[in-house]
């Protein structure tokens, strides 16, 4: 099984950082990671968001934002589209389902012959 990691949208912005106050540096990233077997890959619903500052390298907390970087978040978020939550079966998957169904199909048509 492995797990990849799509990054949906990256924007730099130009508030305010407010750990070092420097108005250049500050980028948010939204991700989304997925899940993939042998027989179907599935995005997880969760979005990650995360806003990173380039000049203090700093990962700010939702809890130090203030109202311009809340207002510039939600635009950005929903620039933000993301992978399809649902199973996406793989062509081995489909494989195997055909051959189930061409051998029950094979075992009914036998038992009601007899």
């Amino acid at each position: 099984m492995d797990i990849h990691k799509h990054l949906l949208h990256s924007a730099k912005i130009n508030n305010n950082c407010p750990e070092c106050f420097l108005t250049e540096g500050l980028e948010f990233s939204f991700s989304q990671t997925e899940k993939e077997t042998q027989l179907y890959k599935k995005a997880s619903e969760k979005i990650e968001e995360v806003l990173y500052c380039h000049n203090c390298k700093n990962v700010i907390y939702p809890v130090n934002w203030n109202d311009d970087i809340e207002r510039v978040y939600s635009y950005h978020k929903k620039l933000a589209r993301s992978i399809p939550h649902g199973y996406r079966l793989k062509s081995l998957a489909y494989l195997i389902i055909i051959l189930d169904v061409l051998v029950l199909g094979l075992i009914i048509f036998l038992l009601v012959r007899n």
